[in-house]
């Protein structure tokens, strides 16, 4: 269920206070914030210009600028911070900072996403007032999700199962279809089920196509006995999901069968690992070391798994090179893949919820060998 706009407002104010914190913490008196989806995570708006100025301060002082296009946008979806208007919107802030240069002597910006030129702009813009580099701060806060928005990966994914099961039980994974055909079917029933869009460009790969990890659809004809990789997701508010099922059309050879046996065993321990404090390397070894095991490990070509959330691709990241520790409340996906070029690959994935105790699967479609 949809939180009421209070509870949302009160949600998106406590995000406001935690990233207060971690200035006060960080010694600085603001954070320029000029990425959309940091400036959505803090404040529900969604056009595409803003800038947010959060200054360190006990009460919330954050102001908000957009320009003149979303007026009344903002007004609906910002109605608890102070708005102004300006199409140079992060200038236009840095310009009501440096008119109070005492309050905002060490303000941060967001230096992961400012270009060389931009940041020669917001320099000129904020005349006395110091600019520090402070990438990752709304990020480090993002990591973790609120019940909120674990409820829009749950509506995400319940949307791509729904499609997935309509695809089959209709008949849309059958020889003759093309890959585009398949995906295009895909993404429309995952519309049909309250996605905003899809998350990225669905996969859909036949036949030895299978054993390419992100190949896209192609005019590519499925046939019998072909392995489909589906990988795929839903947005719902701005929040993605990620979920991988790969099925045989027709008959399923014993090769076919080996392999897929394989990988559901890699991806059920890689899932066991995923539990708060685990290390991300450990996560990914727990699954590796099953593939490896088998003699499979050089086929295994990438990391276990992600961060998800208002992007598709976020922190943390579960591979043998990733650092860092889970903690409750991150939303992660365990996707080990074996891929034989030139014959087929599997993939297996699902999105999980960090629990105390066991992860939530928020991917509910069977992971076994479906044969259709």
């Amino acid at each position: 269920m949809a939180e009421n706009s209070r509870t949302a407002t009160e949600t998106r104010a406590a995000r406001r206070e935690a990233l207060r914190d971690l200035l006060r913490r960080s010694g600085l008196d603001a954070l320029l914030v000029t990425d959309l989806l940091n400036i959505r995570y803090l404040t529900g708006f969604t056009g595409s210009n803003a800038a947010l100025l959060v200054h360190a301060g006990g009460d919330d002082r954050t102001l908000f600028c957009t320009d003149g296009r979303y007026t009344t946008q903002a007004a609906a979806e910002v109605p608890d911070l102070e708005r102004v208007l300006g199409r140079a919107s992060a200038a236009t802030l840095l310009a009501q900072a440096a008119a109070k240069a005492d309050d905002y002597a060490r303000t941060g910006f967001e230096s992961q996403y400012v270009s060389v030129e931009q940041h020669a702009a917001l320099a000129e813009a904020a005349d006395e007032v110091e600019l520090h580099r402070a990438p990752g701060l709304v990020e480090r806060l993002r990591v973790v999700k609120d019940e909120t928005e674990v409820e829009a990966l749950r509506r995400a994914c319940a949307a791509a199962d729904r499609a997935l099961a309509e695809l089959i039980e209709h008949g849309g994974l059958r020889p003759g279809r093309t890959e585009r055909e398949v995906a295009r079917d895909l993404e429309n029933r995952m519309l049909d089920h309250g996605s905003e869009g899809p998350s990225f460009t669905s996969i859909v790969a036949a036949g030895a196509n299978s054993a390419i990890p992100h190949h896209r659809p192609s005019d590519a004809v499925l046939a019998a006995g072909d392995f489909v990789k589906l990988d795929f997701g839903a947005t719902v508010d701005g929040y993605h999901s990620d979920m991988t099922r790969t099925v045989v059309l027709g008959t399923a050879a014993d090769w076919q069968r080996e392999l897929y046996e394989l990988v559901l065993h890699a991806q059920a321990a890689g899932r066991a690992a995923v539990v708060p404090g685990a290390e991300v390397a450990a996560v990914d070894g727990a699954a590796r070391d099953v593939i490896a095991a088998a003699g499979r490990g050089e086929e295994f070509s990438h990391g276990l798994g992600h961060g998800v959330g208002l992007q598709i691709h976020e922190a943390p990241s579960l591979a043998a090179t990733g650092a860092g520790t889970l903690s409750a409340g991150m939303a992660v996906t365990v996707e080990p893949g074996v891929y034989l070029a030139g014959r087929g690959g599997v993939r297996i994935e699902d999105t999980l919820v960090v629990r105390e105790g066991t992860p939530e699967l928020l991917t509910l479609t069977s992971k076994e060998l479906a044969v259709v």
